[in-house]
């Protein structure tokens, strides 16, 4: 085990072994993201909680920014910003020309936007919750490992306001206005814009550029709010306009590429969500609408050089993938406003309906294609759902929640290939909560998740598929997965109020696990053609623990730490490749992580916070044994603050430390080495300086 990790493990044992009184503690903090508002040490279930101050620590300007501040919470690159998200060793890595059902669902203001974390800027974010283990019962398919919801900051009654400004180096700048408050006696607003722009950490010594991996993201948001005596609506609009460059592998596997032709990673979002909750006596009532549009663009020099470099062995290819997708959803819940007498047990309870349809049109422009590659992907969801509270004993809860859902998928594309196959699911949960005296809250529960089925469409549209024999027949389609997840946990407040302790250990079993998989199909012309999809292992199963520590250790100085631990491995698994992984980990799952930060708060405004973040290595697919490498960052924030300004200087990896994010081992892709086989490496970001400033008004 790395030095560093066993000095974290020892900070975050130390937090539990001080017996000091603080004079401050903990505010409260509610997680939104369940199927009615619970404090997070009443919430039977493995969550993290990053609010606004944590995410102004980090200069965060992105989801994946934070991502390491939460225990079994990985992200994978390939893109220009953390997109694809794994929670304990379970989640996408990528995609290609198939449709994504993700397994770590994304929300944001109520929009469901999983497959989207491009979109996932952090400005005026009052709220990050990751609910880690499958939400069967919360949200369905689209969660079988958990699920990130993002909550942006509420209109006000009183008008404030405050201006973002931050310069940092790669050229970086962002600048962000929000404006809050009342319309009318019962009507506030918010609106927030914010713009951040960067060349990236990568150069193009090809085309002798320093931003072909830029990142140029703008975010509007605005909410509205109307506050009656038994109603509260609330309308969002969000609009975010992403830009940002894919320019992100060399052949040298360093931070200078040779692409003549680099790629973009962006998206065209409008989203809108609209919440209507009325108190009826003793039943509350919630209607949720939402839709959401988005125009996207991966694209990439697939060679990931220039014609020239090695003259009888080069190949050239751009390949470009664009997705039109159009989602609406709606909900009807109807709960408990308190509890109910069934029998002798008080009972709260909940329950609703919710219809999804996502609508999906792609178009696949690639060298090696005669013609562009077309498909269409429909995926419509009814639900009915339910959770029911028994209160058997004073301090002991029975919680049962249930979800059933038919879901009808239609897929067509350009090479005549239908497809409609419809499936009914379900998920839940089974939890017993028990309150000590002392205000502790031990719970044990069981929960259900599930996995959509789906089409494999890159298998379906390679042009060289063909040559393998009967890889169509058996690759084309996959089958749903199923996930039971075992956990209990301990949530616990120490010292007066002032430490807080999160602890939850957990078994997930894995049938018909949905893996990754990849062919690499020789070309006449030496290179080789790489073929994503989807396949079923027979069986996996994922262990370990999270533990989360927070403490105000007195007035000036607060400190943190967390650790995740998990054991992710296949059961049964023979790849394409025929190739046994059998009791090998699972991709994107490392053994550990951890991070420990502290806050110290000089006397006249001035304070210092630092946090240390690390993993463990990992697989970065189950094709390959690739590893990622471990690595420790560090991070340093000093700032001097009043009621009226904020002024801070910042450094994110202090000790530029390289590491990575994505990584490839299964193919070749230099013709100067006649393509040989060799990893390829997808940096994370480097040490990067930067100074911020924030005027409220």
């Amino acid at each position: 085990m790395p030095s560093t990790f066993k000095r974290a493990m020892t900070a975050c044992l130390l937090l539990t072994s001080i017996a000091a009184q603080a004079e401050d503690v903990l505010e409260e903090i509610v997680v939104t993201a369940e199927l009615r508002d619970v404090p997070l040490l009443q919430q039977a279930a493995s969550t993290s909680v990053v609010d606004a101050e944590q995410i102004r620590q980090r200069a965060a300007d992105h989801l994946g920014d934070i991502l390491g501040l939460m225990p079994n919470v990985n992200f994978a690159g390939g893109s220009s910003r953390a997109r694809f998200y794994q929670v304990r060793g379970i989640g996408e890595r990528s995609q290609f020309v198939e449709p994504l059902n993700p397994s770590v669902g994304l929300i944001i203001d109520d929009i469901d936007l999983s497959g989207l974390g491009t979109a996932g800027g952090l400005f005026d974010v009052e709220q990050v919750e990751v609910l880690r283990g499958p939400q069967g019962t919360l949200h369905g398919a689209n969660a079988l490992a958990g699920l990130i919801n993002i909550r942006s900051a509420a209109p006000e009654n009183e008008f404030r306001g405050y201006a973002d400004l931050s310069l940092a180096d790669y050229d970086t700048r962002s600048a962000g206005l929000m404006l809050t408050g009342p319309v009318s006696r019962n009507l506030s607003f918010r609106i927030a814009a914010n713009h951040y722009r960067s060349d990236g950490f990568m150069d193009n010594a090809f085309l002798a550029t320093d931003d072909t991996n830029k990142r140029d993201e703008t975010l509007l948001r605005g909410r509205l709010r109307w506050q009656l005596e038994n109603d509260q609506i609330d309308l969002t609009v969000m609009l975010a306009d992403v830009d940002n460059g894919y320019d992100a592998f060399s052949l040298d596997n360093t931070r200078t590429t040779l692409s003549d032709q680099p790629g973009r990673d962006a998206i065209d979002l409008t989203a809108a969500s609209f919440k209507w909750q009325r108190a009826l006596g003793g039943v509350e009532m919630e209607i949720l609408l939402s839709a959401a549009d988005s125009d996207t663009e991966y694209s990439y020099d697939e060679d990931w050089s220039f014609v020239g470099i090695a003259p009888g062995w080069e190949y050239s290819s751009f390949d470009q993938y664009l997705r039109q997708r159009d989602s609406y959803s709606a909900q009807f819940r109807l709960s408990s406003a308190e509890a109910m007498s069934l029998g002798q047990l008080p009972v709260e309870w909940v329950t609703g309906m919710y219809w999804l349809d996502d609508d999906e049109s792609f178009r696949r422009r690639y060298t090696y294609l005669e013609d562009d590659f077309t498909s269409r992907y429909r995926a419509s969801t009814l639900a009915l759902f339910g959770q029911m509270d028994f209160q058997l004993m004073p301090n002991l809860v029975l919680s049962t929640g249930l979800r059933l859902a038919r879901r009808a998928t239609d897929y067509s594309d350009s090479n005549d290939v239908t497809s409609d196959p419809s499936n009914t699911l379900w998920g839940g949960k089974l939890a017993l909560e028990h309150t000590t005296d002392g205000g502790h809250l031990l719970y044990a529960s069981i929960s259900r998740g599930y996995r959509a089925n789906g089409v494999n469409a890159g298998i379906i549209s390679a042009p060289d598929v063909g040559g393998i024999p009967g890889s169509e027949s058996a690759l084309a389609f996959y089958d749903e997965e199923l996930l039971l997840n075992y956990e209990v946990g301990l949530k616990s407040r120490w010292l007066d109020g002032a430490l807080i302790s999160r602890l939850a250990l957990f078994l997930m079993d894995r049938k018909d696990q949905q893996v990754k998989g990849s062919l690499v199909v020789p070309r006449e012309d030496g290179s080789t053609a790489f073929i994503d999809y989807t396949a079923n292992a027979a069986s996996g199963s994922n262990h370990g623990l999270e533990w989360e520590l927070d403490w105000q250790a007195s007035e000036r100085l607060r400190l943190f730490g967390s650790v995740g631990l998990l054991h992710a491995e296949f059961d049964q698994y023979v790849n394409a490749d025929g190739a046994d992984l059998s009791g090998r980990d699972q991709a994107h799952a490392p053994r550990y992580q951890y991070a420990v930060g502290a806050r110290f708060d000089f006397s006249g405004h001035w304070y210092f916070n630092a946090e240390v973040e690390g993993k463990d290595s990992f697989y970065f697919s189950d094709r390959h044994a690739v590893e990622s490498g471990a690595y420790t960052l560090v991070h340093l924030r000093a700032g001097y603050e009043t009621r009226r300004w904020q002024a801070a200087v910042w450094i994110r990896n202090l000790s530029d430390e390289d590491y990575y994010i994505r990584g490839f081992g299964s193919f070749g892709n230099d013709p100067r080495k006649e393509y040989v086989v060799e990893p390829y490496l997808q940096y994370g970001d480097p040490r990067q300086l930067g100074a911020s400033l924030r005027l409220n008004f």
